[in-house]
């Protein structure tokens, strides 16, 4: 009876969601209000204990998560106020006339480099962006942003999900940081080739494609491998992603050579290419300088602006400390900001840019706070953990093909990897040597599978709509996303039990 008590948040999500089409805001609102009413009357959860996780949850949703998809939006629409998107256009387009070569560098190569910078949004809501912009349809353009959003999620943040799974699990972090590649390395394949198809399935270009998604899957499996197991868990998403860009504008101008519509050449200098990207690179600077690469300015900045939150929670206090110089959020604010005035924008305009984003995402707001409020206090009750072991115990020898799902789940309710280690990693590894299999694999089986509940997750599906402004059709996207969610959680179990 708990297991299916437990349980019932999560179908409510989903039905209300994926069979009703209810908008994600009052989806979450309606599901949260129904999470609260069986922790308190089935699990011993006292109302104070809600109450406090409830603001627990909100302020982990606000920062770094609602903080960085604010600003992740507000980046895009400077360069939409100061007209410098038209260039980034042009120069996306000027790669290839081929719609799978421009869309798999947006989303795999340019969206898995946001993702291993900042993480938190960003991956989903500028590709998703640019992509509108060139004129794709706001639900493709969400739904091949969110599956191209999977893989990289595990090194995503400069590695943090992994960094926080060895910490969780006291495990040594170069063996996780190389299984966890290990187990993703098949959907490094896969995810590009089902992005290309996704855009362009005619028989004719069938060849093409997988030749595209083959070598694009080879080169970032080598150099995420070789990032992981030689430098570090901090760079194999950043360094993955910028090797597959490399390699898809090297293969958009072999394929150009072969079409009789090419590409009209930019027609812009260096110098106005560098302003138009001058927002991104001002970002990427700002994120590499304040990461563990340069743990002494990082540890700077961090003691210099802190700010610490205490919630007890059950008998024990539970802190959130926000160190403001660090935050994703403030980096891409100032990037956005720094590079806006570069491009020629007026302070008073990109402030009224700012408002006008923050407004845009009023659903979001509401949504993601609910979400991470939800599966707050269904983790402090004891409901995840419920469920979790429930699955761990009716799996038993077969466990190692069920790991990823566990992990899936955890992303799913919270919407991020990391939190999906913090939840599940630790447990994972504990069962994992229960049933005589080496902990190091069922603990990055929980990133691995949470990388594939990323892309359902709603948290995620609701920054795609924010970015394709298409707020309400969050139940259409989950929709269209589950199959490949779920096959993706299915071959990430096959890779972990076959090698287990």
């Amino acid at each position: 009876m708990n297991i299916f008590l437990a349980s019932i948040p999560i179908i409510v999500l989903i039905v209300l969601m994926g069979v009703f089409k209810m908008s994600s805001d009052k989806s979450s609102l309606i599901t949260l209000l129904v999470t609260v009413g069986l922790a308190v009357g089935c699990f011993d959860f006292s109302w104070s204990a809600s109450g406090v996780t409830f603001l627990y949850g909100a302020t982990k949703a606000l920062f770094p998560i609602l903080f960085v998809i604010l600003m992740a939006i507000y980046s895009y629409n400077v360069l939409v106020a100061t007209g410098r998107i038209n260039v980034l256009k042009e120069q996306f387009a000027s790669v290839s006339t081929d719609r799978s070569v421009q869309v798999l560098l947006i989303t795999w190569g340019f969206g898995g480099l946001l993702e291993g910078m900042a993480g938190f949004g960003t991956a989903v809501a500028i590709p998703a962006a640019i992509l509108i912009s060139l004129g794709y349809k706001p639900l493709f353009s969400a739904l091949v942003s969110l599956i191209a959003n999977s893989v990289p999620t595990a090194f995503g943040a400069v590695g943090v999900p992994v960094i926080v799974l060895g910490q969780q699990t006291e495990l040594p972090l170069v063996t996780l940081s190389s299984m966890v590649v290990m187990q993703l390395s098949l959907l490094m394949f896969l995810v590009p080739m089902v992005i290309t198809f996704l855009t362009d399935s005619r028989r004719e270009v069938v060849g093409k494609n997988l030749v595209l998604s083959l070598v694009v899957g080879a080169v970032s499996l080598a150099v995420q491998y070789f990032s992981a197991v030689y430098i570090g868990a901090e760079l194999p998403a950043i360094l993955g992603s910028i090797a597959s860009i490399i390699v898809i504008l090297i293969i958009g101008k072999i394929i150009e050579r072969g079409q009789t519509c090419k590409p009209q050449p930019t027609k812009y200098t260096f110098g106005q290419i560098l302003d138009a990207w001058a927002v991104y690179i001002l970002i990427l600077l700002l994120v590499l300088f304040t990461s563990p690469i340069f743990p002494g300015i990082r540890a700077a900045l961090g003691d210099a602006w802190a700010s610490t939150f205490d919630y007890p929670i059950g008998g024990v206090t539970k802190h959130i400390t926000i160190q403001w110089l660090t935050q994703a959020g403030l980096l891409l604010f100032i990037g956005s900001l720094v590079g806006g005035l570069l491009q020629g924008g007026r302070l008073g305009h990109l402030m009224k840019v700012l408002g006008r984003s923050c407004c845009q995402l009023w659903q979001t707001v509401v949504t993601v706070i609910c979400l991470i409020a939800f599966s707050s206090i269904m983790e402090y009750a004891g409901m995840t953990f419920t469920l979790a072991e429930a699955l761990a115990v009716a799996t038993g020898a077969a466990y190692p093909l069920f790991a990823p799902l566990i992990g899936a789940l955890g992303t799913f309710l919270t919407g991020s990897d990391t939190s999906a280690n913090i939840m599940f990693g630790k447990l994972q590894a504990t069962v994992g040597s229960q049933i005589g299999v080496d902990p190091n694999w069922i603990a990055a089986a929980n990133t691995a599978g949470a990388t594939g509940g990323k892309i359902i997750s709603p948290q995620s599906i609701s920054i795609a709509t924010s970015a394709c402004n298409t707020q309400g059709t969050e139940g259409v996207i989950l929709k269209n996303a589950v199959p490949y969610a779920l096959a993706y959680v299915i071959i990430a179990g096959i890779v972990v039990w076959f090698y287990s």
